[in-house]
C-alpha cells in the first residue's frame, strides 16, 4: 500500500513524440541556483516551481519582467529549451529540474549537461539531448533567423530534426531511462513492472 501511495504522487507523464518551437538560451554555465534560486526551495511538493524558473533573469528588483530576456521577449510556446555549454552545473538541486518541467519545457538540448543535472532531469520526466557543439550552434542560428522554425522530438527512433529537413540528428539516452520516459515511470514503477521477472528469477534459485 505505502509503494502505491508513493508512485501516485510522483506519477510522470509518458513521454510521446511532438512537434514545437525552440526557446534559444545561447549562454554558457547557466548553474542550477540560475534555474532556480535558492530562496524559492522551501516548497515540498513540485508544483509552482515554474513560476520562478531563471527568476532572477526574468524579474528585475521590482518583480517587473525584464522584456529583453527571452523567456520573456520571445513568445513561442515552446517545450525544448536550447541552452549553452555546461548546462546544470553547481548545485544538486533536484528542483531544477521540477521548475524548467513545471514550466513547460520536456526536452533541453546543449552540448554538454552536469552528470547530476541530467540525472535529476531525467528520473523526473525532463528528456535531455546531447548534441556536438557545432550542431547546436546550427540550431542557434537557425533560431536566430526564424524563431517559429519548428522541431520534431521522436524519443522511441531517438531523432531530433527540423520539419524542413534542414536539421537532423541522432541523440544517446540508456535504454533504462528510455524505457522509464516512455512508460512514465518512476524508480518504483519500473521495478513493480519487472516484479513478474524478478519472482521467476527468485525462483529459479530457490535452493
Amino acid at each position: 500500500m505505502v509503494l502505491l501511495v508513493i508512485s501516485d504522487i510522483i506519477k510522470m507523464e509518458k513521454f510521446k513524440s511532438f512537434d514545437s518551437t525552440v526557446m534559444p538560451l545561447n549562454i554558457e554555465n547557466i548553474d542550477t541556483d540560475q534555474i532556480i534560486p535558492a530562496r524559492f526551495l522551501k516548497a515540498t511538493t513540485r508544483d509552482g516551481f515554474g513560476d520562478n524558473l531563471f527568476r532572477d533573469w526574468r524579474y528585475d528588483s521590482d518583480n517587473k519582467l525584464i522584456g529583453e530576456f527571452e523567456l520573456n521577449r520571445i513568445k513561442n510556446n515552446s517545450k525544448i529549451l536550447l541552452a549553452g555549454r555546461n548546462f546544470g552545473c553547481g548545485s544538486s538541486r533536484e528542483h531544477a529540474a521540477w521548475a524548467i518541467y513545471d514550466y513547460g519545457f520536456k526536452v533541453v538540448i546543449s552540448s554538454f549537461f552536469a552528470d547530476i543535472f541530467k540525472n535529476n532531469a531525467l528520473n523526473n520526466g525532463l528528456l535531455v539531448i546531447k548534441l556536438e557543439d557545432k550542431v547546436v550552434d546550427r540550431i542557434f542560428k537557425k533560431v536566430s533567423d526564424e524563431e517559429n522554425t519548428l522541431f520534431h522530438v521522436d524519443l522511441e527512433s531517438q531523432i531530433f530534426n527540423s520539419l524542413n529537413g534542414e536539421i537532423y540528428e541522432k541523440f544517446d539516452i540508456n535504454e533504462y531511462n528510455k524505457t522509464c520516459l516512455i512508460n512514465g515511470y518512476d524508480n518504483i514503477d519500473y521495478l513493480l513492472s519487472q516484479k513478474d521477472k524478478i519472482l521467476n528469477f527468485e525462483k529459479k534459485y530457490e535452493k
